[in-house]
């Protein structure tokens, strides 16, 4: 699977990506550094960035000769936006039985 074929949420669904997100949640990092925190490839951490780049969670910095990367609004947008929908749905169906309860009381 391509890294732009990915929807926002098997982009974290990798227990790698979560946890890159965490430590850049802290700060920006270069590549380097943050491929310093797993135990795979350089490549490896290369891959897992362009799909979090690709999805929108970070972006990509060239400050001198180092890469740093750094959170993006856009992907937690979209993450947020579909917890928002199922927020309002439940929060409807709690009000719904509240309703239902109140009424049985006799209130």
């Amino acid at each position: 699977m391509t890294a732009a074929a990915l929807d926002v949420f098997q982009t974290i669904a990798d227990p790698s990506r979560r946890e890159m997100l965490h430590l850049l949640s802290k700060k920006s990092l270069t590549i380097n550094a943050l491929a310093e925190n797993f135990d795979m490839s350089r490549p490896a951490v290369s891959k897992h960035i362009k799909i979090l780049s690709n999805a929108g969670f970070i972006t990509i910095h060239d400050i001198g000769r180092e890469k740093y990367c750094l959170l993006n609004q856009e992907g937690f947008k979209l993450l947020q936006e579909w917890i928002n929908y199922f927020d309002k749905f439940w929060m409807n169906k709690l009000k719904k039985l509240e309703d239902v309860l109140n009424e049985k009381a006799g209130k």
